[in-house]
């Protein structure tokens, strides 16, 4: 990756005034970030894979993926898609449909039993991860493939933490989420259940672990403040998925509310009209508070679920729920002392989550911040020596899956570079290739490839997946709609244009090379790169050849 600065723009006119000394400026290849793998929580070299997968090689696709994210299946299928927002296909027509080729070769993977690379060598270091969700089991992926001892301590019967308890079926088939999560056990990660830390510093004596990494899920939800009597049953969202498991009696053919503006509240309610019963969904803020995002309220309401914005409960007697209308005054939601009624059976209360960090606060060294989030410094840490921390636990981020994977594959860094005595040196970032920087000379218009869904009356019937994967022409045909953004594909364009025959071919893979002593600093070579792999810089003293 270049250093060079590429902030100030040369001034093309004037140029060719011949080559070496004479020559005002020159043209050098570069690689820049392309913006999804800039947008990507989980730091995934998307460009990268989707590379492989044009070529229909999935192996090596997913091989790539890999390296970044352990989960392609379960977040081609949940991830809320930054890398999309931040497609420069968005300027031409449609984003890349970039999760679903990402659950299409994770799919590969499951099916065709596909092993994850690893090279490392045995440390000889021990390392605790308490928690199995998102965060934790990235964390203990990625410090397994930096050679380490990982042992992961999990409170609950199953691995997965919110994957599991707070994403229901036709979003996320359990089998898919059992596949990928005993993939990365199978690396030789121990993982124990039913069990709850209640001392730290004993289970890292008693394990003799060199380091700890804690990724406790949010999963705790107070339902203490709703007045109520007993004749509504209240329950908090994880309890719910819970009862639904074995005994969906109470929320069957039911009319059920539910407190909450994310998408976890539209989950429970979606799963709610998969039971014959009526959903309403009640949010305290406007749409522009509302945490879910667009999609997730348009589908709930196309399988009829009633969502209510400035909405708050205020108290419940016998089935009677006295709702206060709210307003927003500085970014909050206040009460504005005018009340309705409704009537309802059940009550769900899914917003508030909060993590267990109550055993936490005996240890010297650790703080919190007011919501309970525990704060760390720049490597990751806690204020306790080797004790690292991610996921849910953090203040400060919007939580989800991918920020979770995201902060556990942050943390391995930093955790290995600490059991190895060293600091961690963050790479820079290189420049984002952004869509005023490209040169699109060639024909780009090719309508993205949708996914299939259920028809909303068929699919409130079932807990069947609402949402279909590509097949394989589809994912190739999607992968193939990338644009390169900043990175050399080798469409020769620059080889074809230069009038001075200064660029030398060298070979499929091998990209190319500037002969400087041919060279006039003309700039139609940068004139024409689609993906802004190449940079007109001020002429130095010397040069010599430059490959990309």
């Amino acid at each position: 990756m270049s250093n060079l600065d590429i902030t100030k723009p040369i001034d093309l006119a004037g140029h060719a005034d011949g080559t070496g000394p004479l020559r005002k400026q020159r043209p050098v290849y570069m690689d820049l970030m392309p913006p999804c793998n800039s947008a990507c929580p989980a730091g995934e070299n998307i460009q990268s894979w989707l590379s492989f997968a044009q070529a229909g090689n999935y192996f090596e696709a997913f091989q790539a993926l890999a390296a970044d994210n352990p989960f392609p299946a379960i977040m081609g299928r949940v991830c809320v898609k930054p890398c999309e927002t931040g497609c420069n296909r968005t300027h031409i027509d449609k984003t890349i449909n970039i999760h679903s080729v990402e659950r299409y070769i994770g799919d590969e993977a499951i099916a065709n039993n596909w092993a994850i690379r690893v090279q490392s060598k045995p440390t000889g270091k021990r390392v605790l991860v308490i928690g199995a969700g998102p965060s934790g089991l990235s964390a203990a992926y990625h410090l397994a493939r930096q050679g380490h001892t990982v042992e992961v301590i999990e409170s609950g019967d199953s691995p997965g933490g919110l994957l599991r308890t707070g994403i229901p079926e036709y979003r996320l088939p359990k089998n898919i989420l059992d596949a990928e999560i005993n993939r990365i056990i199978a690396m030789g990660i121990s993982l124990r259940l039913n069990y709850t830390v209640t001392d730290i510093l004993k289970e890292k004596q008693e394990g003799k672990f060199d380091a700890v990494y804690l990724s406790v899920g949010a999963q705790k939800i107070s339902t203490a403040s709703i007045k109520t009597t007993d004749a509504v049953p209240v329950a908090d969202a994880f309890r719910f998925f819970k009862e639904i498991a074995s005994n969906p009696e109470n929320y069957t053919h039911k009319k059920v509310v539910i407190l909450g503006g994310g998408k976890l509240a539209l989950y429970i309610a979606r799963s709610i009209k998969r039971f014959g019963s009526e959903a309403t969904v009640l949010f305290p803020g406007d749409k522009k508070l509302m945490p879910a995002y667009d999609y997730e309220t348009e589908d709930a309401l196309a399988e009829g679920v009633e969502v209510q914005l400035l909405k708050n409960i205020s108290k419940i007697e016998k089935k009677e729920f006295t709702i206060e209308k709210m307003k927003v005054e500085k970014g909050k939601a206040v009460g504005t002392g005018e009340f309705e009624t409704i009537t309802a059976d059940a009550l769900i209360v899914a917003m508030g989550q909060e993590s267990e960090t109550s055993f936490l606060r005996a240890m010297e060294g650790i703080t919190f911040k007011d919501d309970g989030t525990i704060i760390i410094n720049a490597e990751r840490m806690t204020g306790y020596p080797g004790i690292f921390a991610g996921g849910d636990m953090l203040p400060g981020e919007n939580r989800s899956a991918t920020i979770a994977i995201g902060h556990g594959k942050k943390a391995s860094k930093y955790i290995d570079a600490y059991l190895n005595g060293v600091a961690f040196a963050k790479p820079e970032k290189p420049q984002t290739a952004g869509y005023r920087k490209l040169h699109m000379w060639y024909k780009t218009e090719a309508p993205q490839k949708e996914q299939t869904k259920l028809l909303p009356k068929e699919a409130i019937k079932s807990f069947n997946e609402v949402i279909a994967g590509l097949s394989e022409k589809e994912a190739r045909y999607e992968a193939q709609r990338c644009l390169s953004c900043g990175n050399c594909f080798e469409c020769d364009g620059c080889y074809g244009a230069c009038p001075d025959d200064a660029i030398l071919k060298l070979g499929p893979g091998n990209r190319y090379e500037f002969l400087y002593d041919k060279c006039t600093g003309c700039g139609v070579c940068f004139e024409q790169c689609p993906c802004h792999a190449i940079e007109m810089i001020s002429e130095p003293s010397n040069t010599k050849n430059n490959v990309i």
